[in-house]
């Protein structure tokens, strides 16, 4: 009898901490835009309650998020996101399914997931469509998945899907130190392509590491220096998301029939230079206005949109993912993660990004 009192009432305290437990994980965290502008609009709040998934999502309970310079861009209100502030930021994430919605069966509880959120990642938790996620190898560490979903995904694509590169080419990286520049040096390496880029003048080195022929562009033209690395022949592809000013200058380096690919949300270089242009400029409308910039037949330009394309070809993006990942799992690539905070220091990782001293990727830590 002792012994059965003791068991039912270690039974019963089990049960009553299990309890406490599941009270104690009702809510969760998140860091959210309560308006449009600078990092004081970030703020760190506690939900009451776990969302819960409707028919075709899934809840994730998040690992991983990163910080990108997408981000500071929505929280600015510069990118047009479809959602009321407000709400958490947070372009890709890597996390465990936690619940299941009505007719769910490609995934299962417990599955390691991958996803494009746009926005939403700064999150304990989140609500996803269940066809969108790309699952995670077992042997690829969740910080470093993270840093595939936006920047290697964006570089690969841009690489294989828009410019269709061929070994032996030549490129020219803008921003060659940040997070997709480092995914487009580390995935020409292994394309054999040779490339220049440019960084600014304490990030030199850095870029050099990668293989890539650093421009400082604080004290060098590097149309001049294009030119006279070349001999006068320019290169076959330039990829730009620096701005109007910058794509005629980069659209002047390239060869007769050379490609300039301009990505990201440009209205950010455009509102910072003083120009006001509407959101609608974005995909086929912005290109028809960059045709118009740049009339000549020959040289070619075309806009990369990560969000555009994955809408076009879903399936592309899942198998790009899943081909980087296998990259990533035999040490093909290296993810470079410049630094990894907690979710509450999202704040600290926009500044950084902000004043432009990030050499990769910035993690942000949501959960074990």
């Amino acid at each position: 009898m002792r012994y059965c009192f003791v068991f039912f009432t270690l039974l019963f305290s089990l049960a009553g901490s299990a309890d406490s437990y599941q009270q104690s994980g009702d809510s969760y965290t998140q860091v959210v835009i309560s308006e449009a502008g600078g990092v004081d609009v970030l703020e760190v709040v506690t939900q009451p309650a776990l969302p819960e998934p409707g028919p075709g999502e899934v809840r994730v309970r998040v690992l991983t998020a990163s910080a990108s310079f997408t981000d500071i861009m929505v929280r600015k209100g510069i990118y047009p996101i479809d959602a009321e502030l407000p709400y958490p930021p947070g372009y890709d994430l890597v996390g465990v399914v936690d619940a299941l919605g009505a007719g769910v069966d490609n995934v299962a509880l417990g599955d390691r997931v991958a996803d494009l959120t746009v926005w939403g990642a700064y999150s304990e938790y989140a609500i996803r469509p269940a066809d969108g996620l790309v699952s995670v190898p077992e042997s690829v560490r969740s910080d470093e998945a993270v840093v595939l979903v936006l920047a290697y995904i964006t570089a690969y694509q841009m690489l294989y899907r828009t410019a269709d590169i061929q070994p032996e080419q030549t490129v020219l990286i803008h921003g060659a130190s940040g997070a997709v520049g480092t995914a487009l040096a580390q995935l020409g390496r292994v394309a054999g392509l040779t490339m220049y880029g440019t960084a600014s003048t304490g990030k030199q080195d850095y870029v050099a590491s990668m293989g890539v022929m650093p421009i400082d562009y604080k004290t060098e033209d590097f149309v001049a220096r294009i030119m006279e690395e070349t001999n006068g022949q320019g290169v076959d592809i330039v990829f730009d998301a620096i701005g109007v000013d910058n794509f005629v200058r980069s659209y002047s380096v390239l060869k007769p029939e050379g490609l300039l690919v301009e990505y990201g949300l440009y209205l950010a270089g455009l509102h910072m230079s003083g120009l006001s242009l509407a959101a609608e400029f974005i995909g086929w409308q912005w290109q028809e206005l960059m045709w118009n910039w740049f009339p000549e037949e020959q040289r070619r330009t075309t806009f990369y949109s990560i969000a555009d394309l994955r809408t076009e070809q879903p399936q592309w993006f899942k198998d790009d993912l899943s081909s980087l990942f296998e990259l990533l799992a035999e040490g093909t690539i290296q993810p470079r993660i410049w630094k990894t905070l907690p979710l509450e220091e999202a704040i600290q990782a926009h500044r950084y990004i902000e004043a432009g001293q990030v050499e990769g990727k910035i993690v942000l830590q949501v959960g074990q």
